[in-house]
């Protein structure tokens, strides 16, 4: 979404630079992730304490998003336009406090090695690797464009986009949920 925005008040082509610096960022998190997981299928008790721990952190966004996140409107402060590197770097930053790729990517890496679809050889998860970080910079480009043709609907207010967001995580728990029902 800071793509989008970024890319809204401030143009398209700093909307890339960031989104580059994410992308940067989520190649080595995928990597990290993607050895993580090499270890977990090796371990898979450690996999169910990871669900259920996952449940509940899925559980507190809902909650957060659909009941306490308040859309309040900040005053608008002029941003000053020092550089095109600026926002790659910014991108990096915020990409870098954001973990939560790295569980997530985790576990989608031990689900592509369970259904076969992934082996943990190094071009495999050089390729996995790579392929996350060309398909987070797709998203957020198509982020960028989407959101510059819709920018003036209802749709994009903070408090929608938390409804979104709460609505998305809590079809992630249920899931998780009946998931970890089963293995009982």
């Amino acid at each position: 979404m800071t793509a989008a925005k970024i890319s809204l008040k401030e143009g398209h082509t700093r909307g890339i630079m960031f989104s580059i610096g994410v992308c940067t960022v989520v190649f080595f998190q995928t990597y990290i992730a993607a050895i993580f997981a090499r270890y977990l299928s090796k371990h898979p008790e450690i996999i169910d304490i990871l669900q259920k721990v996952a449940l509940i952190i899925f559980i507190l966004i809902t909650v957060y998003y659909l009941l306490i996140a308040k859309s309040e409107r900040k005053q608008q402060v002029e941003p000053k336009i020092r550089s095109k590197h600026s926002r790659f770097f910014h991108g990096i930053l915020l990409s870098a406090i954001n973990v939560f790729p790295i569980p997530y990517q985790a576990y989608m890496t031990i689900t592509l090695a369970s259904i076969g679809w992934l082996t943990f050889d190094q071009t495999s998860i050089i390729s996995y690797v790579s392929g996350a970080a060309m398909g987070t910079f797709v998203m957020l480009y198509i982020y960028i464009f989407f959101f510059d043709k819709i920018k003036s609907k209802a749709f994009t207010s903070q408090k929608n986009m938390n409804y979104i967001i709460g609505g998305i995580t809590g079809i992630i728990s249920i899931l998780t949920l009946v998931k970890i029902i089963k293995e009982f």
